[in-house]
């Protein structure tokens, strides 16, 4: 397990002192115990390091931490609010990051966009660990894989395969960084399973940091990582702070205006079951304002409260910070079509890029148009991304599942996939129509999924 096994940007020229021939040079063992022994499976200090000098212990971690620049990621230069100094999100997860760098247990995982911190936590994990004088491993995944493929052909000099692969499965402390970044061939991707898996099975404390959210990577991965009694999984926001952005004359007013404080539940002349659906409805946006992942569809008949739903989930949402993307459909489609267009302020490419990363993105009035195929691909694509990444996305339409797959199939695949969010119907006529707009058929019970 030699420290020069895995390159460092950081790591000296000269050739350090030939490592210990008990623990390689990576200053930590595991040794035999009996089961009942609660150091069991567990990474001990190698003798080589019991009596090893203050100065020399520091160089020796710094050495083999693989932190190279990131050495300047520590808690004293981490903004505890977040760049914009106000997320409360970002708080937690840099409160809960300084006890376990305190006494690492159990496993935590930080997801968020390029900037939003969460290297710089994963960083000053490692970084306080090695000023207490304790080991840490920290890793980019593709970094990893590649010393891995590599490793089957290392000269003597350099670790083998089963060195440095042990040496990963059973660091005292192992840092992943880009857990969603491992690409590379099956055979790689395995490799990574195993030391995930390793880790998991022996509970051995573990650091990830993602882009996605966990929940949408490989099952296999996702199960781990989000199992609660190991893991605690913060999601962070983006660098920048809170913006709102609008298509279609939902202005941040007029949005204001609808709270979930004066949504109407009472209805004038409801019956028990229209009642309840609307009912159902609320209680859905209201755990999806608090905890919003995924999908969340809300149909029902125009005029009955499915976009002041929506408009209170955004408002909810920028309270806290996040950026808000609230788009009428129809508007939507012409809008990125005349973007094409010489000279426009907002370009295609940063609309289309607004849409697709917003922190959350309202589509309201999904049906009312078709469009082109070309309307309707672009539409596909935006669904399709944030599937994938897991972000957050709340749709309304005065059509049923029915006849929205009718014209936007691939779609509705997405949206109305049980594991990918929720979906709720409200029966309740328009409150100003009375029931001429009801929709034509019973609604079945609200459901909800991850």
């Amino acid at each position: 397990m030699a420290e020069a096994s895995i390159p460092s940007a950081a790591a000296p020229e000269e050739r350090a002192d030939p490592p210990c021939a008990q623990c390689g040079g990576a200053g930590f063992v595991r040794r035999e115990r009996p089961v009942d022994d609660p150091r069991f499976g567990r990474a001990e200090p190698c003798i080589c390091v019991l009596d090893e000098a203050e100065d020399a212990r520091r160089a020796r971690l710094e050495r083999i931490s693989n932190l190279g620049s990131l050495t300047r990621f520590t808690f004293e230069n981490l903004v505890p609010g977040g760049r914009n100094g106000e997320s409360e999100w970002f708080r937690a997860a840099c409160e809960a990051a300084r006890t376990f760098a305190q006494e690492p247990a159990g496993w935590l995982v930080f997801s968020g966009p390029s900037g939003s911190g969460k290297t710089h936590l994963a960083a000053a994990i490692a970084n306080a660990r090695v000023a207490l004088g304790a080991p840490a491993l920290f890793m980019v995944v593709p970094d990893l894989l590649d010393h891995l493929r590599a490793s089957y052909e290392a000269s003597e000099e350099d670790l083998s395969f089963a060195q440095l692969f042990e040496q990963v499965r059973n660091a005292p402390l192992l840092l992943l960084d880009d857990i969603d970044a491992a690409s590379g061939t099956p055979w790689a991707r395995e490799k990574l399973f195993q030391v995930v898996n390793h880790r998991y099975n022996a509970e051995l404390p573990t650091v990830f940091t993602a882009s996605l959210r966990p929940r949408v990577l490989d099952e296999r991965l996702a199960t781990r990582l989000c199992d609660e009694r190991l893991s605690r999984v913060f999601v962070l926001e983006g660098a920048g702070p809170a913006t709102y952005h609008q298509v279609g004359g939902m202005t941040r007013d007029r949005l204001a205006a609808m709270q979930f404080h004066n949504f109407d539940l009472r209805g004038a002349g409801l019956h028990a079951e229209e009642r309840d659906s609307l009912d159902a409805a609320f209680r859905s946006a209201l755990a999806y304002a608090d905890d919003p992942q995924g999908w969340l569809v809300m149909l029902g008949p125009n005029g009955c409260g499915k976009t002041h739903l929506a408009a209170a989930i955004a408002n909810r949402a920028l309270g806290r910070g996040h950026s808000v993307f609230f788009a009428v459909v129809p508007d939507l489609i012409d809008h990125l079509r005349a973007s094409f267009a010489p000279g426009k302020e907002v370009g295609y490419d940063e609309l289309f890029d607004q849409v697709r990363n917003a922190g959350l993105l309202v589509l309201d009035d999904l049906g009312a148009q078709a469009g082109s195929p070309w309307a309707q691909e672009k539409l596909y694509q935006v669904v399709n991304y944030r599937t994938v990444a897991g972000l957050p996305t709340v749709v309304t339409s005065d059509q049923s599942m029915a006849e929205l797959g009718a014209v936007h199939q691939r779609i509705v695949a997405r949206i109305a996939d049980p594991h990918a969010g929720a979906l709720v119907n409200i029966i309740a006529p328009h409150y100003r129509l009375g029931r001429s707009l009801a929709p034509r058929h019973p609604a079945p019970a609200p459901r909800r999924g991850r």
